[in-house]
């Protein structure tokens, strides 16, 4: 008889349902993601799934508030190995970037989804927010800032950038059949035609 698989560590099922959630939309989509379809994937009832999430838009807003802070976390942490290895900050947050929709593309999809989410959720707002000050605060400091607060057009420019290829790339028809270096590759040289706009 074959054994029933465990997904889960005893009291660490909301985010091993979050887990569960990415696994189902990265290969069926997320209109495939239901409560349900998580509480078995993770091998739980789904009575036990209803008590961490009240209902499937709670579930998403879970998992775009992750989404969002997994992407602050990798433009500080491309900042920061950029310094260290004395490497262009700018190029490196922006292929950071890129390679997180590449990665990851059912938290990217999902992070700015508001129809399927509780976008007052004061968690997800915390999340976004944070998000925001990285690409407002000359896209995670890489770039001359004025004014922290709000979009420069230097700024709006090098997230649109990033931003675009990341979404063509993961649902769009550019790199279609290219390997994850090769759309890096590509990425890189979009970023450093785009390097003279910020000089």
């Amino acid at each position: 008889m074959k054994k029933k698989k465990n997904h889960y560590h005893h009291g660490n099922l909301a985010e091993s349902l979050l887990d569960a959630v990415d696994e189902i939309a990265t290969q069926f989509g997320l209109e495939a993601v239901t409560l349900r379809a998580c509480a078995k994937l993770v091998g739980v009832s789904p009575s036990s799934a209803f008590r961490h999430y009240v209902d499937k838009r709670a579930l998403f807003t879970a998992f775009a508030t992750r989404a969002l802070i997994q992407l602050t976390d990798a433009m500080s942490t491309a900042k920061v190995i950029a310094k260290r290895d004395d490497k262009n900050a700018f190029k490196t947050v922006g292929i950071a970037y890129i390679a997180f929709a590449i990665d990851k593309p059912a938290f990217f999809r999902a992070m700015w989804r508001e129809e399927a989410i509780y976008a007052n959720d004061d968690h997800y707002k915390q999340a976004a927010n944070n998000l925001s000050k990285q690409l407002t605060g000359g896209f995670a400091d890489t770039i001359d800032d004025k004014d922290p607060e709000s979009f420069s057009p230097q700024e709006l420019l090098a997230w649109s950038a990033v931003h675009g290829l990341a979404n063509l790339f993961v649902d769009g028809p550019v790199g279609n059949d290219t390997s994850r270096e090769q759309k890096i590759e590509k990425a890189a040289e979009m970023i450093d035609a785009l390097m003279p706009s910020f000089h």
